[in-house]
């Protein structure tokens, strides 16, 4: 499976959303593997790591985000859910669990219900390594500035608008992957 022929299949190549997406998504590649390489003890998926974490914004066509020039009909978060359903049509299904469970650092059920969101009322948290690597690599980029690198403490305030346990969830990857 190549990732990018994946990609090609929803969205145009030359067009700028294509461009945002691939971007982005390869910098959060070149995260999880800078992680991995300080950590060489861990038993990691790494061709897992390199698929999944390309794929893993692919439903954001579907959202109505016009910032990155998306113009679907959903909420931005509903990117993973969105997302996991084209992988599992894929056939992909432990890289559309990466969709459905990086939003943020995850969300619980009580954070979808309490926040009204329009997701299915259930866990989607990282659970695997892998799901939580990708998830903690993507917090350190954004689809509306490409060139720039967050800082813990801007992805610290941007997740403390979801609550303090994501803040608190993202804080134990942090241990995690960067002791």
């Amino acid at each position: 499976m190549i990732p990018i022929d994946i990609i090609k299949k929803y969205y145009e190549e030359k067009s700028e959303l294509y461009d945002i997406l691939v971007t982005h998504s390869l910098s959060v590649t070149n995260k999880a593997l800078e992680i991995i390489q300080i950590h060489s003890e861990w038993k990691i998926d790494k061709a897992f790591i390199l698929e999944a974490s390309l794929l893993h914004d692919i439903g954001i066509y579907l959202t109505n985000a016009p910032a990155i020039q998306c113009f679907g009909n959903f909420p931005y978060i509903c990117h993973g859910y969105l997302g996991s359903k084209i992988l599992q049509k894929e056939n992909l299904h432990r890289h559309a669990l990466v969709c459905e469970r990086h939003t943020g650092t995850g969300l619980t059920k009580e954070d979808i219900i309490r926040n009204n969101i329009p997701l299915h009322h259930k866990n989607s948290l990282p659970e695997t390594l892998e799901e939580k690597l990708i998830c903690f690599a993507d917090k350190f980029y954004s689809k509306t500035q490409l060139c720039r690198i967050k800082t813990i403490d801007q992805i610290k305030k941007s997740l403390s608008k979801h609550g303090r346990d994501s803040v608190l969830r993202f804080e134990d990857m942090l241990k995690l992957f960067l002791g």
